[in-house]
């Protein structure tokens, strides 16, 4: 396993973060396709062997349940002090007032929430999930720096949001003298790659590590085109992701193929041989639903693409409508209705 810092600080991390959204009792529209603890625990245990040792959940995943599984599995495998828990807020719990958003009552709840279920005195990295647009974002740096000086947070990190708001949030921050971002959380694929425009040049100036979301694009770059999973079939999200783009990413797809199949490697380990070669990536977060997943990202960290085959599996791309992020135009009354992704 490969070992770098995040961003400026010296917390050691590994070059793959498992994304433990696969992880949790879902419920109704909630990750469908996640596995239960039973099946959970295998792939934390293989993750751990392999020398993985970044975690990365949140307090919305499969309503909770995911914090819950991921604490008791890293419990039972791994020493505390070795291993790094993130986790995130801003997505509501329940549908009442003050159950979501990044205010200062919100997040003292929901950090609180968090630890009981990781069953932990401390949370490594927390995370903003979202941009909160209707909390003043002094409110929301000076409730985490107050979160981070009393012991229950280590570092603390953003999500997919606009470059300005980012810039906004570390200033304000700095202006302060309140405790900065350490780490952005965004979504960075071959079929997404909008990030390029100004975040990731912000964060490789600021010196934040990047551990993008959806390094293979929910699985599409993993397959043909018109091959269906469980996942596949239920995710809303992905259909209205890539649903404007369609041919120019079927062309994509069809690179990453050409190309494994000329290295005789799965599609996953060139696709996300691609992400690891950007040298602001810190590293992707692997969501796993079969223990090839995590097979193939471990593998992918050994593959160097060259630059005629990165030249080609970029070609293809064509910009792609902005998303992962909270509508500018959402009401002010939709955070206690907004449902969890």
């Amino acid at each position: 396993m490969e070992y770098t810092r995040l961003g400026r600080t010296g917390l050691t991390v590994s070059r793959l973060s498992l994304g433990c959204m696969s992880f949790g009792a879902g419920t109704g529209n909630q990750q469908q396709w996640a596995l239960d603890e039973e099946s959970s625990r295998p792939y934390f245990r293989t993750a751990l062997e392999a020398g993985i040792n970044f975690f990365d959940t949140a307090n919305a995943y499969s309503a909770g349940t995911s914090e819950e599984i991921t604490g008791r599995a890293l419990k039972d495998f791994a020493l505390r002090e070795e291993v790094v828990i993130a986790t995130k807020a801003y997505f509501p719990w329940r549908g009442a007032p003050n159950t979501g958003g990044l205010s200062r009552k919100s997040l003292f709840t929901a950090v609180d929430a968090s630890l009981k279920r990781l069953g932990t005195d401390y949370i490594d990295l927390y995370q903003i999930h979202r941009w909160d647009r209707f909390t003043p974002i002094e409110e929301t740096m000076e409730a985490l720096h107050d979160i981070v000086k009393s012991g229950r947070v280590r570092y603390i990190g953003a999500s997919s949001m606009a470059s300005w708001q980012f810039s906004k949030a570390q200033y304000t921050a700095r202006l302060h003298g309140w405790t900065e971002f350490v780490s952005m959380q965004n979504q960075v694929s071959l079929l997404y790659r909008e990030e390029e425009r100004e975040m990731l040049p912000l964060c490789e100036d600021m010196g934040v590590g990047v551990i993008p979301w959806s390094p293979l694009a929910r699985g599409l770059l993993t397959r043909d085109w018109s091959e269906q999973t469980r996942r596949s079939e239920s995710d809303t999200v992905a259909k209205a992701m890539f649903a404007r783009t369609e041919e120019p990413d079927r062309k994509v797809v069809e690179a990453v193929a050409t190309i494994a199949a000329a290295r005789v490697l799965p599609r996953a380990q060139i696709a996300l041989a691609w992400v690891l070669s950007k040298p602001v990536i810190t590293a992707p977060i692997i969501g796993t639903t079969k223990p090839v997943h995590l097979t193939d990202a471990i593998a992918a960290l050994d593959v160097r693409l060259t630059p005629e085959e990165i030249a080609a599996l970029e070609a293809p791309y064509v910009p792609h409508p902005v998303s992962g992020m909270v509508p500018p135009n959402q009401a002010r009354g939709t955070i206690v209705s907004l449902k969890q992704p």
